[in-house]
């Protein structure tokens, strides 16, 4: 007997909490297999193709493209097939919720996250007693030793905020998985000192007669609400300086010149800052607030702004300090790649702790960049180009850029950000430097 499986708007990690439907890549009655991608959404970090759980007939949608979800709505209602019969090794159906390829979504799982501590529902005996309610839920089995299949770490985060023991929930995902709703219902269920007041309702308006309006939501939306936190948060302070680039190009030129992979100028930039990081480690780092403490990193993942047609998206290059230039420009361009066609990952576009940005690919000299918070810095690099300049006491025309940098004021003073910027230009005007540095 055909068993109909709701699947819901999974949580998608990092703090999302809503999703745009973009494309529907299914329609009602065709046949899905175990995680095939079903609809396309836009979240506030990037485009992401979610795969369903369950393999079967699609028998309803919910949701037209353009509608916004928030986590936990009801995407799409499968039918399955005929169940096995009990106690048969992986009892379920061909397609059936109990079976999964194990391809995990950011913060979101199929059957085989849970697969190396199961938790078996048994159909209660007639005249048995029913099971225990533990935390407002009834039929809690024993706690077992092993990790809590949960969801997504952000699952696991939110019970361990709020004092809540994963081992004393059932969850109502496949296999026992305990997911968000099963928390949030757990924390609801329990006393609480006191109750939070429901968010407002959005306000909604009505454009006049000459105007157009635009909602900040998605990706608008989450650069609006950051870029304001940062504005807010961070005392900030920009300096900046003019540098001879000619030797940095020429370099290059040599470097591609060689044969093998070519050399991105960002790569070497990259090079350029993580060095002067290594020097000027106060830059690499955050503020915590609360604890009133500067978090300073023994790692840099360096992010780079890349304007694509959906908005401007920060990618993170991880250990950019361990990586080669030919590494880097690598990188660079599979994740410029991926912010073109919209397929970043949540993960792809956060844990930065310094940020390069390359303004001067829109044909200007120099900007004061605001930080991307929770970050200390950002450098930002202007366009290069030929200007009257002094070299070797002679007026020549030189390859010139602009350097601008922008810092948190709490970790640092002038001294620490001057020092950190003059050594960058001295390493683009001189190459060899960074080479005595390394």
């Amino acid at each position: 007997m055909a068993q109909v499986l709701e699947f819901k708007l999974p949580d998608l990690g990092e703090g999302l909490t809503e999703a745009e439907i973009v494309r529907w890549l299914v329609e009602i009655g065709d046949v899905v297999a175990i995680d095939q991608p079903v609809v396309e959404v836009e979240t506030a970090k990037a485009m992401v193709e979610v795969p369903c759980p369950y393999g079967g007939v699609v028998t309803a949608r919910f949701g037209e493209e353009g509608t916004e979800l928030p986590v936990g709505a009801p995407l799409i209602t499968v039918a399955v097939g005929e169940r096995a019969p009990a106690g048969s090794e992986g009892s379920g159906s061909v397609g059936s919720a109990a079976e999964g390829s194990g391809n995990v979504l950011v913060g979101y799982g199929t059957s085989e996250a849970p697969a190396r501590r199961r938790r078996v529902r048994q159909e209660p005996r007639a005249g048995a007693a029913p099971a225990p309610a533990v935390n407002g839920r009834a039929g809690a089995p024993e706690a077992e030793d092993g990790p809590v299949p949960v969801i997504s770490p952000l699952v696991r985060r939110l019970a361990r905020q709020n004092g809540l023991d994963l081992r004393e929930l059932t969850g109502s995902g496949p296999d026992g998985l305990i997911l968000r709703a099963d928390v949030e219902y757990a924390l609801r269920a329990a006393p609480r000192p006191a109750e939070t007041a429901a968010p407002a309702p959005r306000p909604t308006t009505t454009a006049a007669p000459g105007e157009i309006r635009t909602p900040l939501k998605g990706m608008r939306g989450a650069v609006a609400d950051k870029l304001s936190r940062s504005r807010r948060e961070i005392p900030d302070a920009t300096c900046w300086v003019d540098a001879d680039a000619t030797e940095l190009m020429r370099a290059r030129t040599a470097m591609n010149a060689a044969g093998g992979p070519k050399i991105s100028l960002l790569a070497l930039l990259a090079r350029i800052c993580t060095a002067a990081l290594a020097r000027f480690p106060e830059l690499n780092s955050t503020v915590d607030a609360q604890a009133r403490e500067v978090v300073r990193f023994d790692h840099v993942h360096l992010g780079f702004a890349a304007q694509t047609d959906r908005g401007l998206v920060v990618p993170v290059v991880r250990d950019a300090h361990a990586r080669d230039a030919e590494s880097l420009t690598a990188e660079f361009a599979r994740l410029t790649e991926a912010g073109r066609t919209g397929k970043l990952t949540p993960g792809e576009l956060t844990g930065g702790t310094f940020t390069l940005n390359n303004y001067g690919v829109f044909g200007v000299d120099g900007s004061t960049p605001i930080i991307n918070h929770p970050e200390a810095a950002m450098l930002g690099v202007g366009r290069i180009v030929p200007k009257p300049w002094v070299h070797e006491g002679e007026l020549a025309v030189r390859q010139v850029v602009q350097l601008s940098l922008t810092f948190d004021h709490r970790v640092c003073d002038g001294g620490t950000a001057g020092g950190f910027l003059r050594y960058v230009a001295d390493c683009v005007e001189q190459p060899a430097v960074l080479l005595r540095t390394l």
